[in-house]
């Protein structure tokens, strides 16, 4: 309860989204809006050549240095010189400006036609981001949180999991743009009434397009469930001072408890999405009474022994780890806990949902006109 297509259609721009974002991608970086190298794409020329897509999809997931040869189309060779695009795959994406990110994209987009293997090379592509929270509002579009609309130079674990399905399904800036608020905002209808504030109730649902829960079906006969209420109205007044008439909503869930997690890793796909599942402020004797929660959200990706990886935001940056070491990092947290007596989020499991394999992008709804303050 966290607050928080690779086949192409026409997309129907909303003329504020897309103003905003092409003046934000012909500005400089922007200070407040913003590994495994063996994952990433290398070039070593930036020209046609007969290898063939197998070939050049190979060289992309592993970073061959020794001379891959990428295929890239007469357009893009046209559009960015050999030397731009060494520096751009070489260069974190945290490290970018809009445009630069821009160009990149068109590049992967190209060079890389499996979509989770650009959700996994651009996750990667962000190990190190510095952490923080609260990055993102609707500013300059709405004023009740003026906190920018992206961010490049920092994430907290939405904003990575959002800004990198966004890129993966993009090929320029304006695109991406577009999609991370497609991603972000209940049919795409940019405020902050309409923002996936709640994980399991919000951003999961709306995003079915994309993603589609599969805990249950790979926990078996140890799927765990929860139920939790959904108290929109409440949430918006404290944290927005904003009156709505919203009901509460009760949502019933499944996950995997943390100790089957080992048993169902290998039935995970690279881009497949975490939702770590925890109780918060339980007492000390029950690990069974508090709320239940989506605490955290990440990623899963595949190191090059087929291990399953847990890829994700927390502090103090993007970190790549085993499931066991972020499992065996919450106990630890839980323990110090319990010995100072204080209460906090105790780690029950995790939901899994899985990345669709060709997710059909559907269109914003209309953007409304905004009301009058006064």
């Amino acid at each position: 309860m966290s607050v928080i297509t690779t086949g192409r259609q026409a997309i129907n721009w909303h003329v504020p989204i897309l103003a905003i974002a092409i003046l934000a991608g012909l500005g400089a970086h922007s200070g407040g809006v913003n590994a495994q190298e063996n994952q990433q794409p290398s070039v070593a020329t930036v020209k046609n050549t007969s290898a063939s897509q197998a070939s050049l999809k190979t060289a992309a997931i592993k970073g061959d240095g020794d001379g891959v040869r990428d295929r890239m189309s007469d357009r893009m060779s046209d559009r960015i010189s050999e030397g731009e695009l060494t520096a751009l795959v070489k260069m974190p994406l945290y490290q970018m400006k809009p445009r630069e990110v821009g160009r990149y994209l068109a590049y992967l987009h190209d060079a890389e036609p499996d979509l989770r293997a650009r959700v996994a090379n651009l996750a990667r592509k962000n190990i190190g981001q510095p952490y923080q929270i609260f990055l993102l509002g609707e500013y300059p579009y709405e004023i009740h949180d003026n906190n920018p609309m992206f961010s490049l130079e920092r994430s907290d674990c939405v904003v990575f999991a959002e800004h990198t399905y966004a890129m993966a399904l993009s090929s320029s800036w304006e695109e991406f743009f577009w999609m991370l608020q497609r991603i972000r905002y209940a049919n795409g209808v940019v405020g902050v009434t309409t923002r996936n504030h709640y994980t399991e109730a919000d951003w999961n649902v709306q995003n079915a397009w994309l993603l589609s829960d599969i805990s249950a079906e790979v926990a078996g006969d140890r799927v765990a469930r929860y139920s939790a209420v959904i108290d929109r109205a409440a949430f918006l007044k404290k944290m927005h001072r904003i009156d709505a008439v919203i009901p509460p909503q009760t949502i019933n869930e499944t996950y995997v408890p943390k100790t089957a997690v080992t048993e169902v890793l290998a039935k995970l796909k690279a881009g497949d999405f975490v939702n770590v599942i925890s109780l918060k402020g339980s007492p000390k004797d029950s690990q069974n009474d508090g709320e239940f929660l989506a605490s955290h959200v990440g990623l899963v990706v595949i190191g090059t022994d087929g291990e399953r990886r847990f890829l994700h935001s927390s502090e103090p940056a993007v970190r790549e780890e085993s499931f066991n070491d972020f499992i065996n990092r919450a106990e630890s947290r839980e323990a110090r806990n319990r010995a100072s007596g204080k209460s906090g989020l105790v780690l029950k499991g995790f939901k899994f949902l899985r990345l669709n394999e060709h997710p059909n992008v559907p269109p914003m709804a209309p953007q409304p006109r905004p009301q009058s303050a006064l």
